[in-house]
């Protein structure tokens, strides 16, 4: 048996990591077992099947259902606490007195209730989620989802706001952890990269042939993008434009068809995926929502060439200095041609080994999360 014994409560099966809210989840978990921390894993499975791939790391594998939305009970907790809410859970974290990581706000019901006052707990912020939750609703067109996402946000501001000093919190990026010490008032909050799969820079010199946007495209705010890229930057840019990603809607399908230079790669698998993503010239990642931090840029800084984005993309990530950054379709289509023919030079690779293979260290982050939680 090993000293380290530690609950990890996920809001999702973290496995297989191929989202990019599971990324962090699934290689924190692996390296903080192979650093000999015996793991009480629980997680909320609505979809995702149970895995035997996590029985590998942890020394026991617990899941639970998730509630079905309810429109008459949302008035007091946001849903995505709500539905979470387990006695069996809690049963289960009350066994021991080892410490319990709470990953995501979606996790924390029993912070919020009381019931874990006696216990160290700590906290993985994946998003300031009522910031993430506004913009979902000004990305969504569908009117009852943008209720839904107005009326989460405001409940998660008001749910953010109550625990936000009742246990340590861990956030993913600078700017997270300057709102939470900003609007709640967090005193106990550190910055703790994620946790990654890459180990180093495998990006290519030389040139590629087209532009991509990759990401899961069911999602509102990267269907947004998206669309956003076809509308203002492709109306009129004669280059190859190729966007892949995981089941895209019919929208988005009608949107590509209307421009020749467009392809979409739906759903392709994690060989075919890699493949585009080295085989690109300009990565086109703008986005709409500044909270948290995109695995999908970081995918293309360790395994691309050019990435070009706005500034809602990269504030507060430290991430500023290696993307080429544009925040009108004017400057997005000059810096397009200007990259273009430009060859990817070693130069490039070594600036980003530089920041992201020191930042962005499994082994390293691991031992800083220990050392905080013993």
């Amino acid at each position: 048996m090993t000293q380290f014994n530690l609950h990890i409560v996920c809001l999702d099966v973290p496995y297989p990591p191929d989202y990019g809210g599971v990324f962090d989840l699934f290689y924190k978990i692996k390296t903080l077992h192979d650093l000999a921390v015996s793991i009480h894993l629980h997680c909320f499975e609505y979809g995702r099947g149970r895995q035997r791939e996590l029985e590998k790391y942890c020394f026991s594998v617990n899941y639970y259902s998730r509630k079905k939305y309810q429109p008459l009970s949302h008035f007091r907790l946001p849903y995505i606490v709500s539905s979470r809410v387990n006695k069996d859970l809690l049963k289960n974290l009350l066994k021991d007195d080892y410490p319990v990581l709470l990953e995501g706000i979606h996790c924390t019901y029993f912070l919020f209730s009381g019931e874990l006052k006696e216990r160290k707990v700590f906290v993985r912020l994946h998003n300031v989620e009522y910031e993430y939750y506004n913009e979902l609703a000004k990305s969504t067109k569908n009117i009852f989802r943008k209720i839904y996402y107005q009326q989460e946000s405001r409940l998660l501001k008001k749910y953010e706001m109550g625990i936000a000093n009742k246990a340590a919190f861990i956030a993913v990026s600078e700017k997270d952890k300057n709102i939470y010490e900003e609007i709640f008032s967090a005193k106990n909050i550190k910055y703790l990269p994620v946790f990654l799969p890459f180990t180093k820079i495998e990006s290519t010199t030389g040139t590629g042939s087209f532009c991509l946007y990759h990401g899961n495209l069911s999602v509102a705010e990267n269907e947004k993008a998206v669309v956003w890229l076809l509308e203002n930057i492709f109306d009129s840019l004669d280059i190859p434009f190729v966007i892949a990603g995981k089941n895209p809607t019919q929208l988005l399908k009608k949107s590509v068809d209307k421009n020749d230079n467009v392809c979409l790669v739906s759903n392709p698998s994690e060989k075919e995926m890699d493949d585009l993503i080295k085989k690109a010239q300009i990565h086109l990642l703008p986005s709409f929502n500044n909270t948290g931090i995109k695995i999908k840029l970081l995918n293309a800084l360790f395994n691309g060439r050019f990435i070009v984005t706005n500034f809602a993309a990269v504030e507060g990530t430290g991430l500023e200095t290696l993307c080429e950054i544009a925040n009108t379709p004017e400057v997005y289509k000059k810096i397009i041609k200007r990259l273009f023919n430009e060859s990817f030079a070693e130069e490039n690779i070594n600036k980003r080994k530089i920041i992201l293979e020191g930042n962005y260290n499994k082994v390293e982050s691991a031992t800083k999360l220990i050392q905080w939680i013993w």
